[in-house]
């Protein structure tokens, strides 16, 4: 029997990876633009987060139940194109009904939300499950194009908007929509692996110590998605309304350097990196450190700099679980990942409407105006700086859990038990 060759596979994974990063990385872009257009406040502007992530929340769940209903194959090529589609629906209803402008950033959000989750769910089992000598290291470099695909939306967005208007976003979002039409096309010319849906295997599927595991996993990926997220969603605005920058001198010098730095140093750990615990515990308490500065630190550029160094200290977290579960339980099948992509999408949808709505509520009260008055900022600035305070909680949280799961896995030795 003739072998076949993947390796067309793993670039065109790679490639619909990165072609779907704008999913993410341009609606944080227009948040500004959707407040000024169309007076959306930082609430409702969360609340898009919200549904971004609890619509691939969905998506995860109902794979980790009924993975076994699904043609994989179909799905995988099919799901660019819902991709594109909910872009279009995105831009399209704003610019024909702008009074129903939120209402078609609802809608249009759900649609391509739902290819957003199929991708975390399927694209990581499917470049798994193709033969390689180094597995670790094409998961990483997977997930390091999610970095460079969110720099290229930044650069372009920024540019654009900046030099041909805001107000003409809506073509911004059409030219997005085509990289995954692209994308499908091409996995529709590529060869699929046979991937294991579930482990059936009685014995592996009741052993306690390997469930216990699995939901350590998620509850990391969960807090490193809160860590990351936050961040990322709002760095555009935050350096925007509470550092005074300039829109397109923050989203480059901000956004565009805090997706560099992710995407580099997931990079850097495909080719260099062996103790992924250690990163993943040296990640988590950077993380606390830059959260710290960026909500205490009243000079604007060390402010900055706080936030783009959030870049390296959270790009691992997300991967980097995913490679610890790889290593420490063994026979994973598309249900795990599922489990694992739901655990990421609730904290990537909680962390980043739970700011928004730390914002809108403490820049209404009395004593954020009068410690605006003493720290010469804008309740709506003190309200950010307390957002940004609750987010590092979550990588202190994440620390302590890493020290449990250390402990837990080193009893539980479950390569060998299971």
């Amino acid at each position: 029997m003739e072998k076949i060759n993947y390796k067309k596979t793993k670039f065109t994974c790679y490639f619909t990876y990165l072609a779907m990063s704008s999913v993410f990385s341009l609606p944080p872009l227009l948040f500004a633009t959707f407040k000024e257009m169309y007076e959306i406040s930082y609430t409702l502007l969360g609340t898009l987060v919200l549904v971004n992530f609890c619509t691939q929340l969905g998506i995860d769940l109902i794979f980790s139940f009924f993975s076994n209903h699904f043609n994989i194959h179909k799905t995988i090529r099919l799901m660019p194109f819902v991709t594109a589609f909910g872009l279009c629906v995105y831009a399209l209803i704003p610019m024909l009904f702008p009074q129903y402008a939120y209402v078609g950033l609802i809608v249009g959000t759900f649609i391509f939300s739902i290819a957003a989750g199929l991708g975390e769910v399927l694209i990581s089992p499917t470049v798994a499950a193709l033969p390689s000598d180094t597995p670790e290291k094409d998961m990483s470099i997977l997930h390091s194009l999610y970095g460079y695909g969110f720099v290229s939306v930044v650069l372009v967005s920024t540019f654009f908007l900046e030099f041909v208007g805001n107000e003409y976003w809506m073509y911004l979002t059409f030219f997005w929509a085509t990289l995954p039409v692209v994308a499908s096309f091409l996995l529709m010319t590529s060869p699929l692996p046979n991937m294991v849906m579930e482990q059936s295997n009685s014995k592996v599927a009741k052993n306690k110590q390997r469930t216990k595991g699995l939901f350590l996993c998620m509850l990391c990926i969960f807090l490193g998605a809160c860590a990351e997220n936050t961040m990322s969603n709002w760095i555009s605005v935050y350096t925007e309304i509470v550092l005074d920058i300039p829109k397109v001198w923050g989203d480059i010098l901000g956004m565009s350097l805090f997706a560099i730095l992710l995407a580099l140093t997931r990079t850097v750990y495909a080719k260099f990196g062996k103790n992924i615990f250690r990163t993943l515990m040296i990640s988590m308490l950077g993380a606390v450190a830059c959260y710290l500065a960026v909500a205490i630190s009243m000079n604007a550029i060390f402010s900055l700099l706080a936030c783009i160094a959030l870049g390296v200290c959270t790009s691992m977290l997300w991967p980097g679980t995913l490679i610890l579960m790889e290593e420490k339980i063994p026979a994973v099948g598309v249900a795990a990942y599922a489990l694992m992509a739901a655990g990421g999408d609730f904290g990537a949808s909680v962390a980043p409407q739970t700011l928004g709505i730390v914002v809108d509520t403490i820049a209404l009260t009395e004593w954020a105006k009068t410690l605006g008055i003493a720290l010469s900022l804008t309740p709506e600035q003190v309200g950010f700086k307390i957002g940004m305070l609750i987010a590092g909680i979550f990588p202190i949280l994440g620390v302590l859990l890493l020290l449990y799961m250390k402990n837990f896995f080193q009893k539980a030795k479950l390569k060998e038990s299971l």
